[in-house]
């Protein structure tokens, strides 16, 4: 997926508030703001946003000498999708079927994202999205897809999501690998954040190499691109993924919600639109 206009004023506003999370410098967040406005002078409108976001956070880094500004937001996420586990697992043992739940579930914990400037609220969310139309779902491709693998390579995406993702890949109960962000950046999920969310009990979690908000393969490591390529299933969370992904050719699940208009015009649907979406299966 390219960078539209509309991506501009978004990383702006990312920058800003990543900025006000890291310091109280106002002079430091100033100068942040302005080499972010130099950096985006020179961008390419064909880069994906995951690219520009990648530079944009590293120069955060890089000016306020903190790694992770989102660090107790996430905590506080995961902790609050934790204490959600027991109402979940009521739901899930109830369902009609249970893998499409879970799939929601999954989806679900998506809206968990300090990217935007959106609020959201979990629970409220979460019942939303338990009853909301998909505007693809490619589910019985990907059933079919998930009996016949033996190897799973999900592509995890925000901090606190993370413990949905939990619930979703027990219930698939394939060998499954869990790739994280190998730098914090926005609340995207790190090696810590996801044993803190107990994926290591369902899951062997690996980082992707990946500094930015999102999977770009060039930049990833060797043992995750040799996964992409190898694993039966492949599984793409939230947004940020799908920005470096869209244009893959190899078979994948996108599983998202488009929180944003442009990623929205990008898979044809609407904005908050829910999405089970397989490319080249």
């Amino acid at each position: 997926m390219k960078t539209y206009l509309d991506c501009i004023p978004c990383f702006m506003q990312q920058t800003l508030r990543a900025g006000r999370l890291a310091t109280d410098d106002e002079f430091k967040i100033k100068k942040l703001l302005d080499d972010t406005g130099d950096l985006i002078k020179q961008l390419s409108m064909e880069k994906t946003p995951a690219e520009v976001g990648e530079v944009i956070y590293a120069k955060t880094r890089e000016i306020t000498g903190i790694d992770d500004p989102y660090k107790e937001i996430k905590a506080k996420s995961i902790a609050e999708a934790k204490a959600m586990i027991p109402d979940l697992k009521t739901i899930l043992k109830k369902s009609d079927n249970r893998l499409i739940t879970a799939i929601r579930m999954a989806i679900a914990g998506n809206i968990i994202d300090f990217g935007m400037s959106k609020k959201f609220d979990l629970k409220e969310d979460l019942n939303r999205i338990l009853a909301q139309e998909f505007a693809y779902f490619d589910f019985e491709t990907f059933e079919n897809q998930l009996k016949k693998a033996n190897t799973i390579l999900y592509i995890g995406d925000n901090a606190g999501e993370s413990v949905f993702d939990r619930i979703l890949i027990e219930e698939m109960s394939k060998k499954t690998y869990y790739a994280v962000r190998e730098v914090p950046v926005i609340n995207d999920v790190v090696f810590e954040d996801a044993l803190e969310s107990g994926l290591d009990e369902v899951a062997e979690i690996i980082s992707s190499g990946s500094h930015a908000p999102g999977t770009i393969l060039t930049t990833c490591n060797a043992k995750f691109n040799q996964l992409f390529k190898s694993a039966d299933l492949v599984i793409s969370k939230g947004q940020g993924n799908y920005e470096g992904l869209s244009d893959e050719k190899r078979p994948l699940f996108f599983m998202l919600k488009a929180k944003c208009h442009v990623i929205a015009q990008d898979l044809k649907v609407k904005e908050n639109d829910i999405v089970l979406k397989g490319i080249n299966v």
